[in-house]
């Protein structure tokens, strides 16, 4: 019985021994599967950078005209609703006709009056004139200029004018093709402005740049402008523009062209992007510029270790950095050079990593 316990008790000594040395090796695999870093990669090659410039605009509609009634009389008709197009010449509205008929009936009658005294005129002078008592076309020319004169007939035609040109003037036309809109007047008040008419076929996009981003900035250079509202929506332009005069805020006025969109509106606030290319630059994405001990940092991938690389920006925009070698710490980059792009935010030099397959 007592030969039979020492090997079942050497057994389980054993058994034990074997599963704790089991769970050593899976600790260590575990340890070892936790502290592989597994990054992503890209190699660095020389290309057209688009240096960006952010800055805050508003549109302005292209043609924009204030259209004012030139009687201030009752407004009689109106024919237009806001946000309605309108072709040159398409009649808006009508004020109050009645004085300004009478006036070209009388006018009218004044002139036919004074056409029988320019007949009159011309008899006493010794000159013909037709059955309609027109001068006939001999009459010397200054001769009949006198007898308009004199008779009237010169005034009323003048006064005939005026009286037709103020009823015209009664009836409200669009002077431009365009979009009403702001339209204040109502019926039947009288009113100093009528509305506005804007063509938001274009727009123009005023916006403010620093002093030191105006070298960024010139004629011709591409925009790209988003609602604040849709960020969804981009329109492209260019820059037509560029005030030669710093204000007291240290801005320049710039001022872009761009096409209309339905979902743009006359003085909606946009985000402005100023693109300019930049030949043969070394590009990555921003995340793969970390910063250490006040320096920016890229890590460059080598047979298997994260090699520490500083380096300089030269000119970045929304997805990434224009890179150079670091002047003050005399590094340099080339081509074919294999950037870490992800999971180095806690590499250190040296590192060991893995690439992602």
């Amino acid at each position: 019985m007592i030969k039979l316990l020492i090997p079942l008790s050497l057994f389980f000594l054993i058994s034990c021994g074997s599963n704790e040395n089991n769970k050593k090796a899976d600790s260590t695999e575990m340890q070892t599967e936790q502290t592989e870093n597994y990054v992503d990669t890209m190699t660095l090659r020389l290309t057209d950078f688009n240096r960006e410039v952010v800055c805050n605009g508003r549109l302005r509609a292209a043609v924009k005209s204030m259209l004012v009634p030139r009687h201030n009389d009752i407004i009689t008709s109106i024919h237009v609703c806001e946000g309605q197009w309108v072709e040159k010449g398409t009649l808006l509205a009508v004020t109050d006709e009645t004085n300004y008929l009478r006036e070209v009936e009388r006018t009218e009658r004044d002139l036919e009056k004074t056409r029988v005294d320019l007949a009159d005129k011309l008899l006493q002078l010794g000159y013909e004139v037709d059955a309609d008592l027109n001068p006939r076309s001999d009459i010397p020319s200054d001769i009949l200029r006198r007898a308009e004169v004199t008779s009237g007939y010169y005034a009323a035609q003048y006064q005939l004018q005026t009286a037709r040109r103020n009823l015209s003037d009664c009836r409200l036309t669009a002077p431009a093709s365009g979009r009403i809109a702001d339209l204040e007047a109502r019926l039947h008040q009288r009113a100093e402005k009528f509305c506005n008419i804007i063509d938001d076929t274009s727009f123009g996009v005023e916006f403010h740049v620093l002093e030191a981003e105006l070298p960024a900035v010139s004629t011709g250079h591409r925009v790209r402008i988003t609602p604040f509202t849709d960020d969804s929506l981009t329109v492209s332009g260019s820059i037509v523009s560029v005030n030669p005069t710093v204000n007291d805020k240290g801005v320049i006025k710039v001022t872009a062209r761009i096409p209309g969109h339905r979902n743009l509106v006359d003085g909606m606030n946009v985000r402005v992007v100023v693109e300019r290319k930049v030949p043969r630059m070394f590009v990555v994405p921003k995340d793969a510029v970390v910063e250490r001990d006040g320096y920016n940092v890229i890590f460059l991938y080598d047979h298997g270790h994260a090699r520490w690389t500083y380096v300089d920006i030269v000119a970045s925009n929304i997805t990434g950095h224009a890179i150079t070698g670091c002047a003050r710490k005399e590094t340099t980059l080339h081509e074919g050079d294999i950037v870490i792009t992800s999971g180095n935010l806690n590499l250190a030099d040296d590192t060991p990593v893995r690439i992602k397959k």
